[in-house]
């Protein structure tokens, strides 16, 4: 009897333990983008929304839900991704996150981040270059 209520503790604790340790939920979340100017299908050099309130407002959100899961809360990484308050500020950071961003990392046949620029990923360049603007407002020196 206490065997078969051991192997049965056992079996339900293993059973759960995904649920402890997932990441939660990792669909991508559509993001309202109502505000912001169309980009059209080429993508920008440089984000075209820097400074703008709104757009940072909107990426603020949308990294909230659909970037924290990995990079951490407020951009704030725990260590297993990039903590992208580092990100270079400006400019000088914008091609580094469009290259991530339009074809994830893929490591030794290892999706790292996948790709979330469309037409490949769920996200659209305004979108994400909206992101961007908000992680300039939590870019720390370095």
């Amino acid at each position: 009897m206490k065997m078969t209520i051991g192997v049965s503790t056992l079996l339900a604790a293993l059973l759960a333990s995904p649920a402890v340790f997932a990441h939660g939920d990792v669909v991508p979340h559509a993001v309202d983008t109502t505000g912001l100017d169309p980009l059209g299908p080429e993508w920008r050099d440089e984000n075209p929304y820097r400074g703008n309130p709104t757009a940072i407002e909107i990426g603020k959100h949308a990294f909230a839900a659909n970037c924290a899961r990995c990079h951490g809360i407020d951009a704030i990484s725990g260590g297993i991704a990039p903590d992208l308050r580092k990100l270079d500020k400006g400019s000088l950071g914008d091609e580094w996150f469009q290259e991530r961003v339009r074809n994830g990392a893929v490591r030794n046949g290892a999706v790292y981040m996948p790709k979330f620029a469309e037409p490949d990923g769920p996200l659209s360049q305004e979108a994400l270059w909206a992101i961007r603007s908000w992680l300039d407002t939590v870019a720390i020196d370095q």
